[in-house]
C-alpha cells in the first residue's frame, strides 16, 4: 500500500462489560492531511471512537489500522511506541504539570520517544512558537490563561510531529474568545498538512470543519466525506 490511510476502522464494534454497545460495526477512514470533526451527543460513542483511534482501547471485534498496521497484532509495548511516535493527544483538561514551565511541559512529553535532551528543548520551543507562545516559554500553568494552557497542550501534542492529532473537546473548558483562538490554531495546523480528528459536541463548530462525521447510538449517522443513507443505520 503506497499511501495507506492514517487511521482506518473496519466494521469496528466495542462492547463494555454488562453488554453496553458503545460502537456498532463502525467503518471510518481518515487520510493524510484531512481535518475531521466527529460530533454527537453524550453517550453517542464518539469518545470511544477516539480511544480506539488513539490505541487507548482495543475493539471487541473489527479492525483498527494505523498507517496500514493492524494495531491488534501489536503487544502493549508496541502500542506505547505507536502512541509516542505517531499520535498526538489534546484533551479538554490540559493535563499540564503545575511546577514545570511551558517549555518543560512540552519537552518532557518527548522523553517517551527517545529524543535527546537538547533536541527535546529545541522541538518544544519550535512547537510553542508555532502556537503563538514563544514569549511565554518560562511561564508555569498558573501564570497562563485557559486558552494559553490549551495552546501549551497543543504544542506538546505536535512537538514530535505525529502522523495523527486527536483532539477531544479541545474548546470545552474555554470561553468563546479562547475557543476561537484554539480553532484557528488547529485550522492553521491543518493548512500546513497536519491530519486532525476533533471530537466535539458543538455542532456549529463541527459544521465549519472540512469534514463532519456524526455519531449516534454507536453508529455513523452521517459523514460528509462518505455520506451514509439513513436506511443503512439500524434503529
Amino acid at each position: 500500500m503506497s499511501d495507506p490511510a492514517v487511521v482506518a476502522l473496519e466494521a469496528t464494534t466495542k462492547v463494555y462489560p454488562g453488554g453496553v454497545h458503545a460502537l456498532r460495526e463502525v467503518s471510518l477512514t481518515i487520510r493524510r492531511g484531512e481535518m475531521v470533526a466527529i460530533v454527537g451527543p453524550s453517550g453517542s460513542g464518539k469518545s470511544t471512537l477516539m480511544h480506539l483511534m488513539g490505541t487507548l482501547d482495543r475493539p471487541t471485534s473489527g479492525r483498527v489500522r494505523l498507517l496500514g498496521h493492524d494495531v491488534a497484532t501489536l503487544p502493549d509495548q508496541g502500542l506505547s511506541a505507536v502512541r509516542a511516535h505517531w499520535i498526538g493527544f489534546v484533551f479538554q483538561r490540559f493535563y499540564l504539570t503545575a511546577h514545570l514551565s511551558a517549555l518543560d511541559n512540552v519537552a518532557t512529553a518527548l522523553l517517551y520517544d527517545g529524543t535527546p535532551p537538547r533536541r527535546r528543548r529545541r522541538l518544544a520551543r519550535t512547537a510553542l512558537e508555532r502556537v503563538g507562545l514563544g514569549h511565554r516559554l518560562t511561564h508555569r500553568p498558573h501564570e497562563l490563561s485557559g486558552g494559553e494552557c490549551q495552546r501549551v497542550a497543543i504544542a506538546r501534542a505536535i512537538a514530535g510531529r505525529p502522523a495523527l492529532l486527536l483532539a477531544d473537546e479541545p474548546t470545552g473548558n474555554l470561553d468563546s474568545t479562547a475557543s476561537a483562538g484554539i480553532v484557528d490554531i488547529l485550522t492553521d495546523l491543518h493548512r500546513e498538512g497536519s491530519t486532525i480528528a476533533m471530537i466535539t459536541h458543538n455542532t456549529e463548530l463541527a459544521d465549519a470543519m472540512p469534514r463532519r462525521v456524526e455519531i449516534l447510538d454507536g453508529q455513523v449517522l452521517s459523514d460528509t466525506g462518505t455520506p451514509v443513507r439513513t436506511s443503512e443505520v439500524a434503529p
